[in-house]
């Protein structure tokens, strides 16, 4: 049976070219007014996934 991507996960992250895998920063939703400017800034930036979930990704996004 072929492999279908898993839609959920893949509206949550981005493949880039070169094959790493980005997601946004958690906690933006609100309370954000009490965090500190570092990681207010931090926030708006996507995060590296890191490769010790490849194998798990893979099996999410077969055509990613």
């Amino acid at each position: 049976m072929k492999q279908k991507t898993h839609k959920a996960f893949a509206s949550r992250v981005k493949i880039t070219g070169s094959g790493k895998v980005l997601k946004r920063y958690a906690g933006q939703d609100h309370f954000n007014s009490r965090d500190p400017g570092k990681i207010t800034r931090k926030k708006r930036m996507d995060k590296t996934m890191s490769n010790t979930h490849r194998k798990a990704i893979k099996t999410l996004m077969p055509n990613g």
